[in-house]
Formats: structure tokens, sequence, C-alpha cells
């Protein structure tokens, strides 16, 4: 009886025995026959992840032109455990190293990771790439990833276009997607449009033999994934509008940007002084960096938008629109430019007096703008003088002066439109009035604007009362792909029949007031002319306008920073800009010659 429950545990034991084992059979098939993918992590030191990287969407100009594309270069990866026997005089040689450089190199490689790959050299030519890999079999542990760098054809609108750089710790941290040695738009559209413009990473899994050689992909590229390029960007800067404006510029510290009214796409924006964005490319990128940014001029600071100035007498107009709004004066309204009532602004042009509005906008008279001005601060419709300001600093930002207008391009700046607390905090609540902010009538004091906001302004005022957000892009992927910029979303706090009333005045500035030195025979122009006083050297020349007058098409800011008079300086820019982009040729040579001729970077 023992012997028989000897026997049946026998059976059992081994029949246990039998049943683990054929399942650790059955799972050893399974994964070495049937689950290729453990073959990955058995065979890592045979294989090479190759990371594909997609290139960048290219860049068009309103027209269809070129503005960015893309040029092949070759990162040199290397994994430190990998290198063997290795001639590092050849390629040092061939890479133009010195050994030192060479240590160097593969110092931070090791502290990056002994088995993971990281570059060596970036950036490589075509030219020594073709070199290199003739005898890339000889330098173990060694491989090539392309890439493509940046390339600007027509070599404008750096400020705009921007640029691209490699990612930091920091960006890696908050975003996956970038491992060390991707690149990121740091700037311009670049930056607004990264996700757009980057693409989609690939992946390629390589057989390597002992030799480092490349002998073909695993699994015939079954795990394999294609980089998928990025989109493509439409913008609406018009590249010979913007290529003009910069030969204007030269040699002259300021900024021209130039919109279109009905579509808010922007036509032209530069910063001057500017740089070749060609700079800004490849292996020399951190040693012009540097230059650029140690430059006295700043061509590097994106003036457009960061730079923030005294509007001038180009601000005169919003003081009226908001008068007449308010109902404190109407188009009919006369103020004296001499006596009691005009004191203590003083009129610095000689014509006829007492004015209305229009010829006031037309001479830019400041005693008639500092009276609207009073009268808005001292409207009895309103209990105090704070809210009276409240009332005009409200129409202000409908306007979009005082804040940011949400374009597609980083580091805009708001200027300065400060709210009644600060004037409490200056002076004491209750402690001021028109008289004690009255800089403010004539676009001085504490009110800046930046160029954007001030040709954002003339677009409103050719639209009579509305504007779309200015933006560089006008449709991303196909141009049928409209970005939403295209939605009208800002109508200002004004009635547009008094916006007519501005119209007409401004018309008349360049018709026989301030500005009719530059008038264009064949292209009705409205605008107004400005100086704006700088507390740190001489004044700025200001100037903003559109064209033509009944069905506007380009609507102008210009500031030529220490120029001195707008008629002088600014209004002529902008003149043959307007010249330039309506009729695609400028007939007149002798102003444009005298422009260019300017050189006032020592003023």
């Amino acid at each position: 009886m023992a012997s028989r429950i000897y026997a049946d545990r026998k059976i059992v034991i081994i029949s246990i025995f039998l049943i683990v084992g054929g399942i650790y059979l059955l799972r050893l098939l399974y994964i070495q026959v049937i689950d290729r993918s453990y073959t990955l992590s058995a065979n890592n030191n045979v294989l090479r992840y190759v990371t594909q990287y997609p290139a960048r969407g290219l860049i068009y100009d309103r027209n269809g032109k070129l503005l960015v594309y893309n040029e092949a270069v070759y990162d040199l990866m290397v994994i430190p455990r990998q290198v063997k026997d290795l001639d590092t005089a050849e390629l040092c040689r061939i890479l133009e190293i010195t050994p030192e450089g060479f240590d160097e190199r593969m110092k931070k490689a090791r502290d990056y990771s002994p088995m993971l790959a990281s570059a060596f050299e970036k950036q490589i030519t075509k030219q020594t790439y073709g070199y290199l890999e003739e005898k890339l079999y000889e330098f173990n542990g060694f491989y090539v990833v392309p890439r493509t760098l940046r390339s600007y054809p027509m070599s404008i609108a750096a400020h705009i276009l921007g640029y691209i750089g490699e990612v930091t710790p920091t960006q890696i941290e908050k975003n996956p997607y970038y491992k060390q040695g991707d690149y990121i738009g740091i700037s311009g559209i670049e930056r607004s449009y990264e996700e757009e413009l980057r693409g989609i990473k690939g992946l390629k899994i390589r057989m390597v033999d002992v030799f480092n050689r490349d002998v073909g992909s695993f699994q015939k590229g079954r795990y394999d994934t294609a980089a998928v390029m990025g989109q493509d960007l439409y913008t609406g800067l018009d590249a010979e509008l913007q290529q003009y404006g910069e030969m204007l510029m030269k040699n002259k510290r300021g900024s021209v940007v130039a919109v279109e009214p009905s579509t808010g796409e922007i036509l032209c924006f530069l910063s001057s002084p500017g740089y070749d964005p060609n700079l800004l490319v490849g292996r020399v990128r951190g040693k012009n960096f540097q230059m650029l940014n140690e430059d006295p001029v700043k061509p590097l600071l994106n003036r457009a938008i960061m730079g923030q100035y005294p509007p001038g007498s180009t601000f005169k107009m919003a003081n009226d629109l908001i008068g007449l709004q308010e109902g404190v004066i109407t188009a009919a309204t006369r103020f004296s430019c001499a006596g009691p009532g005009s004191s203590p602004i003083r009129c610095t042009h000689n014509h006829q007096s007492p004015l209305d509005v229009y010829t006031a906008i037309q001479q830019s008279c400041n005693p008639f703008h500092w009276q609207v001005f009073r009268a808005i601060l001292n409207d009895p419709d309103y209990g105090s003088v704070k809210q009276r300001y409240d009332v005009w600093r409200n129409h202000l930002l409908s306007m979009g002066f005082g804040r940011k207008l949400n374009t597609d391009l980083a580091f805009e700046l708001k200027g300065n439109l400060p709210p009644s607390d600060a004037f409490d905090k200056i002076y004491g609540a209750g402690h001021w009035n028109a008289m004690t902010i009255r800089s403010l009538s004539i676009g001085q004091g504490e009110i800046l604007a930046t160029p954007l906001q001030l040709v954002n302004y003339s677009a409103m005022v050719a639209n009579r009362g509305w504007f779309y957000p200015p933006h560089v892009v006008k449709a991303v992927g196909n141009e049928k792909n409209a970005t939403d910029f295209t939605k009208k979303r800002n109508v200002i706090t004004i009635n547009p029949e008094y916006v007519d009333v501005i119209r007409k005045g401004m018309a008349e500035v360049v018709e026989s007031g301030t500005a009719r030195s530059v008038k264009i025979d064949s292209i009705p122009m409205a605008g107004k002319t400005g100086t704006a006083d700088n507390p740190h050297g001489k004044p700025h020349a200001v100037f903003v306008g559109f064209a033509p007058i009944d069905h506007p098409k380009i609507a102008i800011c210009v500031i030529v920073e220490n120029a001195g008079f707008g008629s002088t300086y600014a209004a002529p820019v902008a003149s043959l800009m307007v010249e330039k982009y309506i009729n695609r040729k400028v007939k007149r040579t002798d102003l444009e010659e005298r422009i260019t001729s300017y050189n006032l970077l020592n003023n």
C-alpha cells in the first residue's frame, strides 16, 4: 500500500516538473522564434539606433518667394564605449580639430554617457562628410547623422524670421519631445511656429559589423519610422518691399513696419541696424552671435516690437478722437494757439489761429491738442479727474495703446499707458489734474508706444475704426489653411464718423501740411509727422500714414532714432515705401538717393 502511494506521488512530482519545463520551453520558443522584440534588447551592442531628423518647414513671402529653406549638414556621433584602436590624428585631420579639441569632445561625450550616442562634431559640411565617409569604417564607435540647417537666399528680415539654436536642459525638461542636440526656434516666427515647423522625428535601426560598418537595416526596417517634414509657412511679407526698406534704413537706427489694413498682414517688418540672418547659422553661429551681441549699435535688438518710444505728434489724433467721442469738441470747434487759454504749451509753427481740428492736425498745432486734452479731463459729466482719465485711457486701450496686440511674434512689449493709480502714487490722490500731466496731450511724458502699435493705430484710422491683429503668417501647411488672425477681433470704442474727421486731417498733412514735401503725385496718401523728444539725445523722427486714402492697401510707421524732424527723415522713408509697394518701382530717385546717403548712427 505504501509503495503504491509512493509511486503515485512520484508520478505527480514528475508531471509537475514536466509541465513547468514545458511552459518554459514554450515561452522560450515564443521569445526566440515568434516575438522578435526581445532581440532588440539582446543585440544592443550590434544595433545602432539612428534618429531621423525632419527638415523644417519652408517659409514663403506673399508672392511665393522662398525666404527660408534647408541645406544638408551632418553630425558626427560617438558612443565612447565602442571607440577602439582609433587613429586620432587622422580623425583630427579630417575634422580640422586639434588633439586637445578631440580630448575635450571625448570627455564631454563620456560625461554624457559612455554607452549612449552623443554629438562629437556638429554641422559638418557636405565636403567634409565626403572625406569622412570614405574612412568612417576605420573609426569604431563613430557614425554620422544627417541634419539640415536654415539658409536665407535673400539675406533679409532677420528679426521677423528669427533663428534656431540647440535646446537647453530647461527646454528638454519641459518638453520630452526634445533630446540633447536637438534644435529649436529661438526668436521670430521660428519660435512662434516651432511646433508647426519642426516636423516629427523618425528612427532607423541599423546593424553594424565589428568594423563599425553599416551592414543593413534590422528586420528589413520593420521597426523603423520615417521622419515627417515640418509644415510650410506662408507669410504676408513682401520680400521686395522688405529688401527696399532695409536699404533705405541702412546706417540709421529705428524701425519700419507696414501692414495691409484690410487683413492685418505684416508687409514689412524691419529693425535697423539689422544683420544677415545667415550669420546665425551653422558652426559660426556662436562666434557671430557674440560679435552681434557686443556691437554698440545693438543689431540683435528688435526695435519694431521692443523699442518703446514717445509717439510725439502722431498721438495727437488719438486725443482728438476721444474728444469728439466724448462730446467735448466737435469738428467745428476752434481753439487759439496763442493767449492764456493755450498756455503753458507753446506753438512751434506759424499758421492761422484759431484752428479747427482739421487744420490743427494739418499744422500739428500743440496748443490746440493741449486744449482738447484739458477739455477731456475737465469734462463735467464725470465726477473726478481720475474718472475722466480712466475714460480717456480706456479709449486708448481699445485703439491698441498700452497693451500687447498679441501678434504671432514673441517678446512683444506693451509700451506704457499708466493707469490713474500711478499718478496717485506720484502726486497723491486728488493732487493732480490735466495741467500736471499735460505732456500726454502731445504724445510726450509717460506715454510710450512700439512701432507695431503705431502702425496698428494707422491701420485702425485707415479702416475707419477697426483692425485685425497685426500678424506675419497668414497660412500654415498650405495657402488655404488660414491662421486664426483672419477673424476680425478688434473694434475700437470710437464712432466711425469721428474717425472720418481724423482721416480728412491726415490727408491735409500730406496734401498741404507738414508732410507736403513727400507727396506722391499718383498716390493719394494720408499721414502725420512727429518729432518725439528724447531724454537721451536728439529727438526721434516719426511718421504714420496709409495709402491710397479711399481704399487703403498699406499702413505704415517709420521711426528714425535721434534724427530730428519727422518731416525731414521719417516721412520720406514712408513715402518711398508706399510708392515702392503700390507702383512696384520708385520714380523719385533723387529723394531715394538723399535718404540712402544719410548716415545717422553717430547722432
